[in-house]
């Protein structure tokens, strides 16, 4: 029998937390926060921990959560959706510009990004006047919107329309990678943007009200949950796939106008979608597992279920790598969505220099100024050891390497 790749961390009055970390670090609260979570009494068999697992903002970043009965919205977190895109063109290396400034410059053009805040001023990273793809992509959300608004008047201006297709800030980012073979690939990071941010906002407040409501005391208030078939469960559950649905949109529409942008700059035709892989890593889910129908949460874990694509994406200045799923029943058929954190955004803006970050930036044509050092490469875990820690989750079928990024 082959050995076990995971190691099993016992929780005292809760399930066992199953970990893919070998060879990687993982903060002390990280561990204490899924011991947490793990004591909740509808947890199903276990928690899983992926290699890139670090403390997050309600749940653990790269923690696999199974539940029966029961979903904790906290544990999608507000970046409902979030995951990535990446298509594979019929252009290689060499058929890029010599300088890369321009082909970073025309996809900054084609694709709003960042974030501008200030009365009377429209936010630079939303659509002013949306475009014709963008209307007809909102055409397909519209009904289900209107359902939601209709109860939670709330949700209306939230950006919805103005934010389909656009990048956001953050760790959200496009770039242009190159493969093993020197083949062109466009790769891009985002989610539900705004209208995301605040059904999660919303929700995640509203089933802390109802603990109170209950007098149910928790370890964590950031463990709130809805018992299945309540009223709130129900909403929520319909809210959160609306908005799985609009992330994933949202990334289809900004891979066209970046597949545009290309075309501006390189005069030579190409196929722009060769091979396509359009993924979660913040979301819910009713899945099989060990005989049973369930609710899966992951929040930063991408479903790996056997012959499943994935992407696994490196920080700005290293590798990123296309797999596919190896179907580990044992991780509930998940693996990492990245890196993961080794310093949180303040850390990182404190302990890292803009020298360095050049330095390990080198060979990317991307920002390098003081505003984007909570994104060096230096705040991140090896990818290679992420990838080495989960060997049994997945296969590499391409290694991707950067040659341009663009950041909010």
């Amino acid at each position: 029998m082959a050995e076990r790749a995971y190691d099993v961390e016992l929780v005292e009055g809760g399930t066992p937390v199953k970990m893919w970390t070998r060879g990687v670090p993982v903060d002390d609260g990280a561990r204490e926060q899924l011991a947490r979570a793990a004591r909740m009494p509808f947890i199903f068999k276990h928690v899983a921990a992926m290699p890139d697992v670090h403390i997050g903002i309600g749940a653990t970043v790269g923690s696999v959560i199974p539940t029966k009965g029961a979903v904790i919205p906290a544990a999608v977190g507000v970046d409902i959706g979030c995951g990535m895109m990446a298509a594979r063109t019929s252009l290689t290396a060499r058929d890029l510009p010599d300088g890369l400034a321009g082909l970073r410059a025309a996809i900054e053009r084609a694709v709003p990004h960042g974030r501008t805040v200030g009365r009377g001023k429209r936010d630079e990273g939303s659509w002013g006047d949306p475009p014709p793809e963008v209307l007809a992509a909102w055409s397909t959300l519209v009904d289900r919107f209107d359902r939601i608004t209709d109860k939670y008047p709330r949700f209306k201006s939230t950006n919805s329309l103005v934010h389909l297709g656009t990048l956001g800030t953050g760790n959200h980012f496009i770039e242009v990678c190159l493969d093993e073979d020197q083949r062109v690939w466009i790769m891009l990071h985002s989610g539900s943007r705004g209208v995301g941010n605040a059904i999660g906002t919303f929700f995640i407040e509203l089933a802390r009200q109802d603990m109170r409501r209950w007098f149910i005391t928790l370890p964590d208030a950031d463990l709130a949950y809805f018992p299945e078939g309540t009223v709130h469960f129900n909403d929520y559950v319909w809210a959160v796939s609306w908005a799985q649905d609009f992330a994933a949109l949202n990334r289809q529409v900004m891979m066209g106008n970046v597949i545009r942008a290309l075309r501006e700059v390189i005069a030579k035709p190409f196929e722009a979608e060769v091979e396509v892989v359009n993924c979660h890593h913040n979301y819910v889910s009713r899945e099989h597992h060990f005989g049973e129908k369930i609710l899966v949460t992951r929040k930063g874990a991408v479903h790996a279920a056997k012959g499943t694509m994935g992407i696994i994406p490196g920080s700005m200045g290293a590798r990123s790598f296309i797999v596919r799923g190896l179907g580990n029943k044992d991780s509930f058929e998940s693996c990492s969505h990245g890196a993961g954190r080794v310093m949180s955004r303040t850390k990182a803006k404190q302990r890292v220099s803009l020298e360095e970050h050049i330095a390990d930036t080198a060979g990317v044509e991307c920002r390098k100024d003081a505003g984007v050092l909570d994104e060096t490469p230096k705040a991140y875990k090896p990818i290679e050891a992420v990838m080495a820690a989960q060997a049994d989750l997945v296969e590499i079928v391409h290694r991707l390497k950067q040659v341009v990024c663009v950041k909010g």
